[in-house]
């Protein structure tokens, strides 16, 4: 590798420290270094366009600095691209951000050394058509979610796979995740583990009026529409928790298999089902 971007996490003075030491510990061993911090990581709550990040085109890889919020916003910026990431966890529960803190040094260093792999991750693109024109586009990494306000009554959510119907889901929402974000708030609601370089497509319910829906996991290849049959007031679409618009009657959200996975980066030490050990605590009493 010869130019790696870091990006780190807004406003945390640990990893604007971090940041600017591994910044000098690259440019020891001759790497060009682009570092900034996260423009898109601000916790203002969810946003129907962002400010795009400056990631330089020559970058091999981009090293995030902070939690999986962080990593899910700078993945949002390299969607379209071919350039490696990884992540190193300074929050709390990361999936992503699967590199420790005390083993970010020797993990990057095998990196430098080429011992590591690059694990594709199937991305999302979900569209909201409103009157026959798509209003809303955007990729995720993690889910989709349609679901409402705190004072809004029960949704009633028409699902078609393939162009076929399903069922209306009678519910709070309905999540549409990637293996990837099988752990996010897939899991929270009831949903599957799914192993994350799978390539599915998982639905998922939340809290749904009808006790026989269940999560179902669809091939990648699927297309799944759903649509909002009647006008019901307070009801936003979410992706990836960041980004987002509001929902009106008869809007139809279209939801496929991005043609860009994303490209992480996995050293030899880093083990998926240890992560899942770990941070799920199975085993442990």
């Amino acid at each position: 590798m010869r130019h790696i971007t870091i990006i780190y996490k807004r406003s945390r003075e640990q990893a604007a420290r971090l940041a600017n030491d591994l910044k000098g510990w690259l440019e020891e061993r001759n790497i060009r270094v682009a570092c900034q911090q996260n423009i898109d990581d601000s916790g203002a709550g969810i946003r129907c366009t962002a400010k795009q990040l400056d990631i330089p085109a020559e970058s091999d890889c981009v090293v995030v600095l902070g939690g999986d919020g962080t990593f899910l916003s700078v993945a949002r910026f390299i969607e379209n691209r071919t350039t490696s990431i990884i992540g190193v966890n300074l929050g709390g529960l990361g999936f992503l951000t699967e590199i420790s803190l005390e083993n970010c040094y020797a993990e990057l260093e095998q990196v430098l050394a080429g011992e590591y792999e690059i694990e594709e991750r199937m991305r999302l693109v979900v569209s909201v058509v409103r009157q026959g024109s798509e209003v809303f586009r955007q990729s995720v990494l993690n889910d989709a979610v349609i679901n409402k306000g705190a004072l809004a009554r029960i949704l009633d959510l028409k699902t078609r796979i393939n162009n076929r119907y399903l069922t209306d889901y009678r519910a709070d929402g309905l999540i549409v995740a990637t293996p990837t974000g099988s752990t996010a708030y897939n899991i929270s609601a009831g949903g599957p583990i799914v192993y994350p370089t799978a390539l599915a497509i998982i639905l998922t319910p939340i809290c749904s009026f009808t006790l026989t829906n269940r999560p179902i996991i669809l091939p990648s290849t699927a297309t799944v529409e759903v649509e909002l049959p009647s006008a019901t007031p307070d009801i936003a679409l979410t992706c990836d928790g960041q980004v987002g618009c509001e929902l009106a009657a008869f809007d139809r959200i279209v939801i496929t298999a991005s043609p860009h996975p994303l490209r992480l980066i996995k050293t030899p030490s880093v083990d998926y089902l240890e992560i899942l050990r770990t941070k799920l605590k199975w085993g442990q009493n």
